[in-house]
C-alpha cells in the first residue's frame, strides 16, 4: 500500500488489502473510502473493523465522478472527523478518483478548492488533481457544496 498524509485528518493512496487495515487503525484511520470501481474494499478482518464506504467510479473523462457520490463521501468522513478519527481515501493507483474524494474531504472541511488541490499535490506528487477530467469535477463539487443548505 502507498499512500501520502495530505493533512492529521486525511490521508490518500492506493488500495489497501486486509492486512493493511492495522496500519491504517495504527494511524487512527476510522473511515476507507474505496473510489475504485472495479474492485470492492477487502473486509478488515479485525473484531472493531474500520468502516468502509465503496463509491464504485470509473477513471474515464467519459463517465464523470458522481457530484452525488463526492458529496456522500465527504459528508461521511467529515462526521468520522469530528469524532477524532482520520479519513483514508483510494483508487488503484492514488492518482485521481482517490484524489478527488480527498479534495471532496478537503472543500468540506473549508479548504478554497484550488488550495485542495495544491496541497493535495504538494503531499502526493504523484497525484493529479488539475488533469482536464478531474479539477473540474473537484470544481463542481466545491460549487455544490457551498450551495448546499446543511442543518
Amino acid at each position: 500500500m502507498d499512500f501520502s498524509p495530505i493533512t492529521p485528518d486525511l490521508f490518500i493512496g492506493t488500495t489497501p488489502a486486509a492486512d493493511d487495515y492495522n496500519r491504517l487503525r495504527a494511524l487512527g484511520v476510522r473511515l476507507v473510502i474505496n473510489m475504485r470501481h472495479e474492485q470492492g474494499p477487502a473486509p478488515d478482518p479485525h473484531p472493531n473493523p474500520i468502516q468502509l464506504l465503496w463509491l464504485r467510479t470509473r477513471d474515464n473523462p467519459f463517465f464523470p465522478i458522481s457530484i452525488p457520490k463526492l458529496t456522500l463521501g465527504a459528508s461521511a468522513a467529515l462526521e468520522i472527523i469530528r469524532a477524532g478519527g482520520k479519513v483514508y481515501t483510494h483508487c488503484a493507483y492514488g492518482r485521481h478518483r482517490g484524489v478527488v474524494m480527498g479534495a471532496a474531504v478537503l472543500i468540506a472541511q473549508g479548504h478554497d478548492p484550488y488550495a485542495a488541490m495544491k496541497l493535495i499535490k504538494k503531499n502526493r506528487p504523484i497525484a493529479d488533481p488539475f488533469i482536464f477530467y478531474i479539477r473540474p469535477r473537484i470544481l463542481k463539487f466545491a460549487h455544490s457544496w457551498d450551495s448546499t443548505p446543511r442543518a
